[in-house]
């Protein structure tokens, strides 16, 4: 019995050094907003060196299309971390209509009273997230040892990014401009953020101005302008939306790099980061201003200082990258209007007013409607039973009068259209009572200053660029958005 527990753990013992002997000691996957493909081949002959020139220069690369809806919001995130769609891992946008709340119905995907922010009045959490992340399966495959952080410029996309299974997670809060996390995560705020608002590291440079970084004659012409356009922003006014936002996220990764020796051992680590190539008031995902260019140029400069550090402290054969974009935006009206194609605006508040006088109309003067957000529409659920009616006949009674406003191309109750189309975002903790969906060329919009977006665009596209030495199979033919996780993930 002993000789034998004793082969067992030493055939584990080889098993799992085989299996970090095959993996980079560090992983680095980079999620850049609004990073298109387009861009990225307009821009190659103005790159000679640089993060991105090595990308494109040296990097497998392939495209990748989000099948399911999309809303330019943070369930492309998750469907990049868990490998699935809003149907399953449960993210269907930005925020979400809580029945419960009548004073705040509108709240963060990812609120979560029972965690406290740390350096911000946010309360989040991962908890809401239904599937498995990377982040999740690199702690299940590699154990405590592995070293997990992300850093990210928006709470919602960074706590996406950590998963469960982080070590800790860091983002630039928007009220203090300081690093900011919540306690979900077992090592808080780490050191290495804490030390960067000591040194008031975003402050400092919030009196600077935003100008280009090289003669404006040398920028490509936008897509929408025959004139080069010179700016200058004040970097209080538009940082996160400047290369300056972009560089801090680079200079805490390298600090928490050198402060926890990421890729220093034979135990693989990861580091997720999150940069965004969205210019103050752009319009579309596609280059029409040269800030928008210029953000790409800083991009390309704070990837190819990331590449110059990591190769000095670990060693080029000894980490990979994995870069890839996400739709934020799409394409712009003006394009569309190029082409001549009719854009028109659908108001989920004028559906709910309308709902509620329709059920009047039926049942009675009651409150038979709390709102509408986004794609659905959320009834008095606790009235409905008050009164001793059918919700189910509700739903479909809603369903087919909003079939018949212009616009909607399919109305169904929630529970019909969980089950009918893969391609809807939909989770039923988070889900109205009926759900709708607009014709091609229809925006969702509402009175309220806080919507669902929409990327007017059929089935977006992204780059993907994978940066290794590593044997495994990469595809040579366009993916599907939930096949990057296999890329790197060390459980599939």
């Amino acid at each position: 019995m002993r000789t034998t527990r004793i082969f067992c753990t030493s055939i584990v013992l080889i098993l799992f050094s085989l299996m970090t002997l095959a993996q980079p000691r560090l992983t680095v996957f980079v999620v850049v907003d609004g990073m298109t493909q387009e861009n990225l081949n307009s821009l190659r002959p103005h790159w000679s060196n640089g993060g991105l020139y090595k990308l494109m220069e040296e990097a497998y690369q392939t495209t990748a299309v989000f099948k399911h809806q999309v809303y330019g919001g943070q369930e492309t995130m998750a469907t990049l971390m868990t490998g699935t769609t809003p149907n399953n891992h449960g993210i269907m946008a930005d925020n979400y209509y809580d029945r419960s709340n009548s004073l705040y119905p509108i709240q963060s995907i990812l609120h979560d009273d029972k965690n406290d922010g740390i350096g911000t009045s946010l309360h989040l959490s991962p908890r809401s997230i239904t599937s498995t992340t990377i982040t999740d399966e690199w702690r299940m495959a590699y154990g405590v040892n592995s070293k997990i952080y992300a850093v990210g410029l928006q709470p919602e996309a960074t706590i996406l990014m950590a998963g469960h299974g982080a070590n800790a997670c860091c983002w630039i809060d928007d009220i203090h401009l300081k690093w900011a996390t919540t306690n979900f995560y077992p090592e808080g705020l780490p050191t290495a953020a804490d030390n960067m608002n000591v040194r008031q590291s975003v402050n400092s440079i919030l009196s600077n101005e935003w100008k280009p970084s090289m003669n404006i004659e040398s920028y490509p012409l936008p897509l929408t302008s025959q004139i080069r356009i010179p700016f200058s922003y004040s970097l209080d006014k538009v940082f996160f939306n400047s290369p300056a936002s972009n560089s801090q996220v680079i200079d805490l990764a390298l600090e928490l790099q050198a402060s926890h020796q990421l890729g220093n051992d034979h135990t693989p680590d990861l580091l997720v980061l999150q940069l965004n190539t969205i210019s103050p008031n752009a319009e579309s995902d596609m280059i029409t201003t040269i800030e928008q260019t210029d953000l790409y140029l800083g991009i390309n400069k704070d990837l190819g200082r990331l590449f110059t550090e990591l190769n000095q402290r670990i060693g080029r054969d000894n980490y990979q990258m994995l870069v890839v974009g996400r739709p934020i935006k799409g394409y712009s009206l003006e394009t569309m209007r190029m082409a001549n194609i009719p854009i028109k605006h659908f108001n989920t508040d004028r559906v709910a007013a309308l709902v509620g006088a329709y059920l009047i109309a039926a049942y009675g003067h009651e409150k038979w409607v709390l709102g509408a957000h986004g794609p659905f529409v959320y009834l008095n659920r606790l009235l409905i039973e008050k009164k001793g009616l059918s919700l189910e006949a509700i739903q479909r009674q809603v369903a087919n009068f909003i079939m018949e406003f212009e616009g909607m191309k399919i109305a169904y109750p929630i529970h019909d259209a969980v089950l009918s189309d893969e391609k809807i975002s939909v989770y039923r903790r988070h889900a109205g009572d009926v759900y709708f969906k607009l014709q091609d060329n229809w925006i969702l919009d509402s009175d309220e200053s806080t919507t669902f977006d929409h990327v007017i665009q059929q089935e977006p596209i992204i780059p993907v660029l994978f940066w290794s030495h590593s044997t495994k199979y990469f595809p040579d033919h366009k993916i599907n958005a939930t096949e990057i996780k296999s890329l790197i993930s060390p459980m599939e």
